[in-house]
């Protein structure tokens, strides 16, 4: 068997890629043929776990970045505690690794009220090569110079971030034109008043909100996007967004102050295959939305239930998804299934009419997540699906 010393180079290189850098580092005390192999490797992560070690790992990189000799840096992860990065050490590291043609940045800072914001070089928003792009901290300040160009940028993920103005989101999204993957962490700090989010690539958003966040409102033209994930708090912020005709998968989980934003939302993605559906309101309003917005394509359906007048929402869901195969129906706990308001029409076998047209056709699977108690509703509505749906291959009940 060969012994790994006889290896070439170039496969101890790539075998060194897959460790922490810090450990590929003390591989350089093995021989003199490991002593430098380190400084091949394309792909870099610096962590600072400790105050007592920040002081030489910062030198540590100052004095052995600018003399890294790999020809593309294919990552750099930065992850720090609190003050440990410094704004011109950022400057610098990042700067280095742009001029070695990067590929993929993570910057992940440990948030505290005495860290000063810490800029990103302005060279980093005009880097041709670099695909993945993630920050994840609120001592990040994101702002974008009226120069920025990220033409290969595909991967996008802002995590908490801090914004130098309600403009910088737009400019920075509006200068990557083969975005596909965009996340979006938004907490009550980032002063944003307005999300605009005008990206004809992409492909996949996920929106994550604080309940404590400003709010004016959210302006979304995605007509390419196949998955869409939007958790959070509404409040009183208005939605305009354009129909997706790509769309394949949703999950949707908001907290509104309205039910008119309930309408904004599902007209928007009438074209999607597969939903998964939670809306709640403060103020107690109806659920429902106008006749005319039909799901053709939706064959899997969960409905988290957490208002009372859910079971108008369900019936005219079910009505308006005629291909529907799954359904799944899941009761928060902290609402009690018995103590849910009902639309008694959409359940009686007096009106046939209003049997959706699914249950004949196309739903095989049902499955309830929840309490049912003894209550006759409780029974109407299961015997309702069960003696409606005439194509049910498969049903599960659980009690929780």
């Amino acid at each position: 068997m060969a012994k790994i010393s006889d290896l070439s180079d170039e496969l101890l290189v790539k075998i060194l890629s897959f460790l922490p850098t810090e450990e590929a580092v003390s591989t350089s005390l093995l021989s003199k043929q490991w002593k430098y192999l380190w400084m091949w490797s394309p792909k870099l992560e610096f962590s600072f776990t400790t105050p007592s070690k920040s002081a030489c790992l910062r030198d540590f990189i100052a004095k052995n970045l600018p003399l890294h000799k790999a020809p593309i840096i294919e990552s750099l992860v930065l992850c720090s505690f609190p003050g440990a990065i410094q704004p011109e050490d950022l400057d610098s590291w990042v700067g280095t690794a742009v001029s070695r043609c990067l590929r993929e940045l993570s910057i992940d800072l440990y948030y505290t009220e005495m860290q000063p914001f810490v800029s990103l070089p302005c060279c980093l928003y005009s880097c041709n090569s670099l695909v993945t792009l993630k920050l994840d901290g609120q001592d990040i300040l994101v702002d974008v110079p009226p120069t920025v160009c990220l033409p290969s940028l595909k991967n996008l993920e802002l995590l908490g971030v801090l914004y130098s103005n309600n403009d910088s989101l737009r400019l920075l999204l509006s200068c990557c034109p083969v975005l596909e993957d965009l996340i979006i962490n938004r907490e009550d700090s980032d002063d944003l008043t307005a999300v605009v989010i005008i990206v004809p690539s992409l492909q996949r958003l996920t929106l994550n909100i604080n309940r404590f966040c400003s709010y004016d409102g959210y302006e979304i033209v995605t007509p390419s996007l196949k998955f869409l994930s939007v958790h959070g708090y509404g409040g009183n912020s208005s939605y305009m967004i354009e129909h997706m005709p790509e769309l394949e998968e949703a999950d949707i989980s908001v907290m509104l102050d309205n039910g008119k934003d309930t309408e904004m939302l599902l007209k928007s993605i009438t074209a999607v295959k597969r939903l998964s559906f939670r809306v709640g309101y403060k103020s107690g309003e109806e659920t429902v939305y106008r006749d005319g917005i039909v799901f053709k394509q939706l064959k899997k359906l969960k409905l988290r239930i957490c208002s009372e007048n859910w079971s108008k929402l369900l019936v005219q869901l079910l009505k308006d998804s005629p291909n529907l195969k799954i359904l799944n129906l899941l009761l928060d706990d902290y609402l009690p299934f018995c103590y849910q308001k009902y639309e008694p029409v959409g359940w009686s076998d007096n009106h046939h009419a209003s049997v959706p047209k699914c249950f004949s056709s196309s739903l095989e699977t049902f499955k309830f997540e929840g309490y049912v108690s003894e209550k006759p509703e409780d029974r109407d509505f299961l015997s309702f699906i069960f003696k409606h749906s005439c194509c049910l291959k498969s049903t599960s009940i659980v009690h929780l």
